[in-house]
């Protein structure tokens, strides 16, 4: 089932919750709506649902227009972050729940819902767990009871709301990958929101990342991480460096430094200020000054696991840089801390300040 939203704005008073926001979701896709609080993605979730009424836009679920439809007809799976179970109901009669309340006409038999449930009991891997209570279970236990009620309704589409911000690391990225292997066998289309960077990046086929009720940039993990198209999302989707000059002529200059930079959308710019970003895996160490590198002093080496994080303070301004490195290289250069070394950014994106809110 492909989902278009398009044109979708939403105010509560005066505030603004979504400005004009229109997307193209494929049938059987997983995309995570990304963003910090008060970016709009769960009023976004909601009006997808039809638990909330946008004050304009439209949309459509495949070529049925769902604007005004409401909840109970959209046939909707919504897992919410805190799983939502019927304390007083067994894991089973949660999971059967939404299949006992259809409309005579549409219910199945007491046999069908007990062979749907057991499938689906099997599917979560909890069959063993069918006549516990929900108070009795785990939190990951529970939101996958949670996920499974949702899918007992055979729903067109699975909506998830920060499923698994309630629940520890290990549990989270143990049913991030459980999630991902769901809806490759279920071929549902699911849209999940989340502020958790790492989870839309290990999860998603495609990222929406909202900023104050508007999009910045949709695209693959790879894409969004790789190749950011504003500043917000470059500081969003992980640690970055900011080297500040001026633009001119392809090069970025402050003071004896000046980098190349790839910017062809820039090429005739001259004089101009400029931001150069740069994550810190694209940042070289070197023990040898270049024109094209500063000089900064380690404040402090993390070597633990297989990448060596660096800590450094920029000599000419007294900025904070960030490297990492590999052990091999670390070695190979046998740093320390209160060296001075010279940092050199590889893959630097520039930004020109009138152009984006930086």
């Amino acid at each position: 089932m492909s989902i278009q939203i398009n044109n979708i704005s939403k105010s509560f008073g005066t505030f603004k919750a979504l400005d004009n926001i229109s997307i193209d979701i494929q049938a059987g896709e997983l995309v995570a709506l990304l963003g910090p609080s008060g970016s709009g993605k769960t009023s976004l979730l909601r009006i997808i649902a039809g638990l909330e009424a946008a004050n304009q836009g439209v949309i459509l679920f495949g070529e049925e227009d769902m604007t005004y439809i409401s909840t109970k007809e959209r046939k909707v799976g919504f897992v919410f972050q805190h799983y939502a179970l019927f304390r007083h109901m067994t894991v089973f009669e949660n999971i059967a729940y939404g299949l006992k309340v259809r409309p005579r006409k549409t219910r199945p038999s007491k046999q069908e819902i007990k062979e749907k449930v057991e499938e689906l009991l099997r599917l979560v891997k909890l069959e063993f767990f069918a006549d516990r209570y929900p108070t009795q279970l785990s939190g990951g236990q529970r939101q996958r009871v949670a996920l499974a009620r949702a899918l007992a309704v055979e729903p067109k589409v699975l909506l998830l709301d920060e499923p698994f911000g309630a629940l520890d690391a290990k549990v989270r990225k143990d049913l991030r990958r459980w999630l991902r292997k769901l809806h490759d066998d279920y071929q549902i289309t699911s849209i999940f929101v989340t502020h958790d960077q790492e989870e839309a990046l290990d999860v998603a086929d495609r990222i929406v990342v909202m900023n104050e009720g508007k999009i910045e940039q949709i695209g693959t993990p790879e894409e969004v991480y790789e190749s950011p198209k504003t500043p917000f999302v470059y500081h969003f989707l992980g640690n970055v460096n900011l080297f500040k000059g001026r633009l001119h002529k392809g090069k970025l200059r402050h003071g004896a430094f000046e980098v190349e930079v790839n910017a062809p959308e820039y090429a005739g710019t001259v004089n101009t200020e400029a931001v150069g970003y740069v994550r810190p895996h694209d940042v070289s160490i070197e023990r040898e000054p270049s024109t094209d590198s500063v000089s900064a002093e380690i404040s402090y080496i993390h070597s633990v696991g297989a990448v060596v994080q660096l800590e450094l303070i920029r000599k000419d301004t007294g900025e904070f840089l960030e490297a990492e490195l590999t052990k091999d290289r670390f070695r190979s250069l046998g740093l320390a801390t209160g060296e001075v070394v010279f940092v050199k950014p590889r893959q630097l994106r520039v930004f020109i300040p009138e152009d984006y809110s930086i």
